[in-house]
């Protein structure tokens, strides 16, 4: 029977945790499906590594989304888009997002990571009973991991695994082939 692990915190490693079982999973041969809730760049790792097991898709754009003082802002400005009209771009991925995992799931991959859906819920650009929803149907041949900062207690609740990553140290820049 699948597993549920739930990777949050405010420190560094959470989708590096969630890789490493990818890895340990590739190695027995088992099928990978990693689904990044707003992520778009395509120069990181994960997304150029290939092997016939492992599938990566993205719904996100190539900026971060950030909250800043209780509102929805982006680390990256973007030219000749509102604020509004960004928003409702990440509202519209995340949905996608949520909806191609839930067909994903009848392929009853052996791991489905769901990168970042804990950003994607603290943002409110899905709804956590559609989350729920989705774990409840989960193949009880998958495993299942989740990630991403701001983790809703009702996950915390339900998984099976929780880690809870603490920034103790970091060194505020992100290296090639190491955090990307």
């Amino acid at each position: 029977m699948g597993g549920i692990y739930l990777f949050t915190g405010d420190g560094e490693g959470k989708t590096s945790a969630a890789l490493g079982h990818a890895l340990r999973a590739l190695g027995h041969n088992k099928n990978v499906i990693v689904i990044q809730f707003l992520k778009g760049r395509k120069n990181i790792g994960e997304y150029m590594f290939k092997h016939k097991n492992f599938r990566i898709y993205q719904f996100g754009r190539p900026q971060f989304v950030t909250k800043v003082k209780g509102k929805h802002k982006f680390m990256f400005k973007m030219k000749k888009i509102s604020a509004d009209e960004i928003r409702k771009l990440d509202i519209e991925l995340a949905n996608n997002a949520l909806k191609f995992a839930k067909n994903v799931m009848k392929k009853k991959p052996f791991l489905l990571i769901l990168d970042e859906v804990n950003v994607a819920l603290y943002f409110k650009l899905i709804k956590l009973k559609d989350v729920l929803n989705l774990i409840k149907n989960l193949p009880k041949e998958t495993n299942l991991i989740l990630t991403g900062r701001s983790a809703p207690k009702e996950l915390i609740k339900i998984s099976d695994i929780v880690t809870d990553m603490k920034s103790i140290k970091a060194p505020g820049i992100a290296r090639k082939g190491v955090e990307y």
